[in-house]
């Protein structure tokens, strides 16, 4: 699998994680600037291979009591992603604007 390919499937998978996490399909998939269906679509997917990852003690989100070191260390980490994720989504964007244009 190409390298252009692997990057949307982590970020198909990230989205439905975000999704399965927050329960609010619609609201991601506006975020994402993709239809309901699409996630939908996609939760089909890859849904149970996200569910295992979210089971792995070692990405959970936050312990059962959060100290607040651990809170802001996951909002860092969660502002650093989110910004990886919206330049990821951008530049697919514009690789499907280049190739919508192609003869």
């Amino acid at each position: 699998m190409s390298k252009k390919i692997e990057a949307l499937e982590e970020v198909k998978r990230n989205y439905v994680r975000m999704a399965l996490e927050s329960g609010n399909y619609s609201s991601i998939s506006r975020n994402a600037g993709i239809s309901r269906s699409t996630l939908t679509r996609w939760i089909k997917e890859y849904e149970d291979e996200v569910r295992d990852q979210m089971e792995d003690p070692a990405s959970a989100i936050l312990s059962t009591e959060p100290s607040r070191e651990e809170l802001k260390a996951k909002y860092e980490q969660a502002m650093k992603l989110l910004g990886e994720k919206e330049l990821e989504v951008a530049m697919l964007r514009n690789l499907l604007k280049k190739n919508q244009y192609r003869p």
